[in-house]
């Protein structure tokens, strides 16, 4: 009888140990997908700024090739 009562002891602790265990691993799982969407944001946000950057260096490099075939034209 007694091993009965230890072996439904036993079972019991690791199902109490895989709960606290399973509610963790869901904290650790809601903190990296929110850490992961926080970083990708950053990402995005620096990647558009410089696609604005270069874009705006290739239509000044433009405008300047535009001016400087229209002085070649004058001439």
């Amino acid at each position: 009888m007694k091993k009965v009562v230890l072996s439904l002891a036993v079972v019991a602790a690791m199902f109490v140990s895989c709960k606290e265990a399973a509610a963790e691993a869901e904290t650790m799982v809601d903190s990296t997908a929110t850490e992961v969407t926080e970083t990708i944001e950053t990402v995005a946000d620096s990647t558009a700024v410089v696609a604005d950057s270069a874009a705006a260096k290739v239509e000044g490099a433009a405008d300047a090739a535009v001016e400087a075939v229209k002085e070649e034209v004058k001439k």
